[in-house]
């Protein structure tokens, strides 16, 4: 298994940027989107929310609009609202194929090197 490292955050957040130092310490290459910059494409967003088991655990209740998007009924009308505002995204979100995490969580992250060495199954 190779790592697919992408890293979706905002520039100015402390735990995206505890993230990017984390794989850049390893020598483990990433692709770092900016997502106050690009967004996420709802395919993106789908997988991301498909890994994780739900909606909820991208969402960031810190966020000014956090609020609001509690009281949208449907899982698709807080969907949009997402994609058309990701300050609502809890940050970093971290990709490795169908993998992913939100927040720091280099103990994940090290199971996932340990996988692409041979050492374990993810």
């Amino acid at each position: 298994m190779l790592l697919n490292i992408q890293i979706f955050g905002k520039t100015k957040c402390f735990e995206t940027q505890k993230a990017e130092r984390y794989f850049k310490e390893r020598r483990i290459r990433f692709q770092m989107v900016d997502v106050r910059k690009y967004g996420m494409s709802r395919g993106e967003l789908m997988a991301v929310i498909r890994a994780l088991g739900g909606l909820e655990a991208v969402l960031d209740p810190k966020a000014k609009d956090y609020p609001l998007l509690r009281y949208l009924a449907y899982e698709e009308d807080k969907l949009e609202k997402l994609l058309e505002n990701p300050e609502l995204l809890k940050t970093p979100i971290v990709r490795n194929g169908r993998l992913a995490t939100v927040g720091y969580r280099p103990e994940i992250w090290k199971t996932w090197e340990e996988a692409a060495k041979g050492n374990t199954s993810v």
